[in-house]
């Protein structure tokens, strides 16, 4: 098996490839598509389903990709990869342990190179419960007309103004500020949402489906954009006794996001968070490996260009918008077959340490 050869230039590429590496291991696919909603290329948008193993296993793994859109390309290979990769897969039936593969959480972003949804909420800062209150992002709010300024790209006075908020509270309050998510400004970036999304709301489901008679799950959740190019971070996003347990399985290198050396930054309302509601009688264990590609400044320009261009009235030339499309694209996505090769082998040394932590507590 060369893994590099499952990494797609498109979520229709990256789509028939997963479903072609599922055909080929003989396993099914439960397919959830969007009503009404296309691709880039006019294609069909769906999260895809795939389970390895005893249906009623009651431990089982679970690894999702692209709840950012444009992050996909990088799990999407890595499933697809290990989908074939039959040591792996005899090590999951050697411990009696189910594979639940998960195929772009946010299918929209995924096809049309953004990372929010087809309303513009960031998928992974919507599984909030909307009936609670919810402080504001401050920081975010004071940010926004120097993030989205009035012309793209930034004329030398607009550029001059964020430079100076960021000399004045660094660039760690500045990511901060732009990451953690906001719920008060639609249009605006990192928007949480006011409701829970077709992708919240499916994810859900699939959870309740597949996890009916677990005692045990394991979530791995992957990501790419922040940190050294190729460096895979372990992140632990869950509830506080958990920390632990996450630690035996996949090292001490497991860090927290509270802690200021992480390159991922506080959220609100991220995914993994909702196995403990959608399987209340199972024991829980989620992480998410952050894969680095580009520096953190030109990663959020990338970001504040596709934003401009979104929401730009009247609507910017096509060839600005492919542009933005591009670099989104380039920084968090490392097309090229070292970077694959250290994220796949990162990704599936993990998926192992998670099936070796399952299989031992049988």
């Amino acid at each position: 098996m060369k893994p590099t050869s499952h990494f797609a230039a498109s979520y229709a590429a990256a789509r028939e490839r997963f479903l072609a590496s599922a055909g080929a291991a003989g396993l099914a696919v439960t397919s959830h598509a969007i009503d009404g909603v296309r691709g880039a290329q006019g294609e069909e948008l769906a999260m895809d389903v795939v389970r390895f193993g005893d249906p009623q296993a009651d431990r089982l793994l679970v690894l999702t990709s692209a709840i950012h859109g444009v992050e996909g390309f990088c799990g999407s290979g890595c499933q697809s990869a290990m989908l074939v990769d039959e040591p792996l897969l005899a090590t999951a039936e050697r411990m009696g342990v189910g594979l639940l593969f998960v195929h772009a959480v946010n299918p929209f972003g995924f096809s049309h190179l953004r990372r929010v949804n087809e309303d513009n909420v960031d998928v992974n800062r919507n599984f909030v419960r909307f009936d609670d209150a919810r402080s504001p992002n401050h920081g975010y709010a004071e940010l926004e007309p120097l993030l989205l300024p009035p012309a793209w790209p930034p004329g030398p006075e607009a550029a001059a103004r964020l430079d100076a908020w960021i000399d004045a509270r660094g660039v760690e309050a500045y990511g901060q500020s732009v990451f953690q998510g906001q719920y008060d400004s639609p249009t605006g970036m990192f928007y949480g949402g006011s409701r829970a999304t077709w992708s919240n709301r499916t994810i859900r489901r699939v959870l309740r489906q597949e996890g009916a008679a677990t005692k045990q799950v394991g979530w791995i959740d992957l990501h790419t954009g922040l940190g050294p190019r190729g460096h895979c971070e372990k992140v632990f996003i869950g509830r506080p006794g958990e920390i632990d347990r996450a630690r035996t399985w996949w090292g001490a290198d497991v860090i927290s996001t509270e802690r200021d050396d992480s390159v991922m930054y506080e959220i609100s309302g991220p995914m993994v968070t909702i196995l403990a509601q959608e399987c209340p009688h199972a024991l829980g264990t989620t992480i998410a490996l952050e894969f680095g590609t580009v520096p953190l400044l030109r990663m959020i320009d990338a970001l504040r260009a596709d934003h401009f261009c979104w929401r730009a009235e009247p609507p910017v030339a096509p060839r600005l918008k492919a542009e933005a499309g591009q670099e989104l694209k380039a920084c968090f996505y490392v097309d090229d077959a070292d970077w694959q090769g250290m994220v796949f082998g990162q990704a599936r040394t993990a998926v192992v340490q998670a099936l070796c932590g399952l299989g031992a507590s049988a």
